[in-house]
């Protein structure tokens, strides 16, 4: 990217050229590798993983670096807002039970675990263990959002997926942010807890405010190109002003999406601007989508995964182990409570392996990699061991996630994701979540 101050004033000025260059040829980039794949089964992003890798091997001699900033500032906050503002109201509201157990206390649990699994397994120390944890805890929105769109999955099951990738990154660069602050030693474990509750409850208020007020500014306007520009202050302005105070810029978005999906469409977007923010922003989503998952392979180093295989190793089984602890004796525990106390329909196994399968890692881990501060212990290894355990969920669970569907008998209950009806045409004889 150009640095601040750069730009003289001449077309020709090297550092504009040389970005516009850059993005030129990621297009280039995307439009062949999307080629490539409609001929062969292999989903769009895990080929592009596989060429950002290739990339990366040849990178040195061309110095081409990732920075963590443009993930979580430029290609994030897109991402997240599009698919919160996509989330089905009606389904939300019946599985948002389920999302906030596996989205706050699940995303805690499976830190934990790989902590204590990196901390006995593979000798790091348990502070900087904790950190990893934190960075992996989480499932991608990106990924997950990517790979359960084009699986014929049911609306409910798909919902619940999506919702918790949204929700539960906030958790986890929250929990991140803590676990940094407190391997360096400036915040206490208990300081850490009030941290997290603070940092939550203020980032869901300023984006429930933030979807609040773009909506009803929204409904002055009958123009749908005003109203498109109002969805992109509601992404990237929720965003910054998290940011900006402190918050989780994450969370925020989200929340501001799921308002402007919701409260937004009933009160100010009429149909042709429901439509025209549907198309925009579907396409803007696959284009972020693409080039996250282009700058994931990009920033894995294959030389420093081999140096790093053992925890590696350690780190992917403590992230499955933890993911079917949350998934198959949380969620499964919760729901089998919830019919023997109040009669409601369990969550069929089915559901639970997808859900357990679905736990895919990518550009948020990758981003909280890259930020790790310079001088923190064993810094390198630690961003080797979060790089291996993300390229393993994209190259493995990912590839396979349809044939987990097949097999479980989760496919064809429901309309799939991406042919949502209108709410009051969705039926209901499948479980709450």
């Amino acid at each position: 990217m150009p640095s601040p101050g750069a730009y003289d004033g001449g077309v020709n000025e090297p550092s504009i050229l040389g970005s516009v260059e850059a993005f030129v040829g990621l297009l280039v980039a995307l439009a062949f590798v999307a080629l490539v794949t409609r001929r062969i089964r292999l989903p769009y992003t895990v080929a592009l993983v596989l060429f950002g890798v290739a990339i990366s091997i040849v990178s040195p001699p061309v110095h081409l670096q990732v920075s963590s900033q443009l993930v979580l500032l430029v290609l994030l906050p897109g991402l997240v807002f599009e698919a919160a503002y996509s989330l089905d109201q009606r389904e939300l509201l019946r599985a948002l039970a389920g999302v906030l157990l596996l989205a706050v206390p699940g995303v805690l649990v499976v830190a934990a675990f790989v902590a204590i699994v990196l901390h006995l397994a593979a000798g790091i120390a348990l502070g900087p263990a904790f950190v990893v944890g934190a960075m992996v805890s989480a499932t991608d929105p990106a990924a997950v959002t990517s790979s359960i769109r084009r699986l014929h999955a049911p609306v409910r099951l798909a919902t619940v997926v999506e919702a918790e990738s949204l929700l539960n990154d906030g958790t986890g660069i929250v929990a991140f942010t803590i676990a940094v602050a407190a391997a360096q030693g400036t915040m206490s474990p208990a300081q850490g807890a009030l941290e997290f509750v603070g940092v939550s409850a203020g980032s869901l208020l300023v984006g429930a405010a933030s979807g609040l007020v773009i909506s009803r500014v929204a409904a002055a306007f009958d123009d749908h190109l005003v109203e498109l520009t109002l969805t992109l202050l509601a992404a990237y302005g929720t965003y910054l002003v998290a940011d900006q105070l402190g918050l989780s810029g994450i969370i925020a978005t989200v929340v501001a999406g799921v308002v402007l999906g919701t409260y937004g469409r009933r009160v100010g977007l009429s149909r042709r601007v429901q439509e025209a923010i549907d198309v925009v922003w579907e396409f803007l989503a696959f284009l972020l989508t693409a080039l996250v998952f282009l700058l994931i392979g990009v920033a894995i180093s294959v030389s420093g995964l081999a140096e790093a295989l053992v925890p590696i190793a350690w780190g992917v089984v403590a992230i499955l182990v933890g993911r079917a602890g949350v998934v198959y004796v949380m969620l499964g525990g919760a729901s089998w409570l919830a019919e023997r106390a109040v009669g409601r329909e369990r969550i069929p196994v089915g559901w639970l392996h997808v859900m357990f399968w679905a736990g895919l890692r990518g550009a948020v881990a990758v981003a909280l990699a890259l930020s790790l501060p310079a001088d923190f212990p064993d810094r390198a290894m630690l961003q080797e061991i979060t790089f291996g355990i993300v390229l393993f969920t994209l190259l493995v669970q990912a590839t396979s996630a349809d044939r987990v569907v097949r097999w479980a008998g989760a496919r064809g209950a429901l309309p799939v994701a991406a042919e949502l009806p209108a709410y009051d045409e969705l039926p209901d004889e499948a479980p709450s979540v």
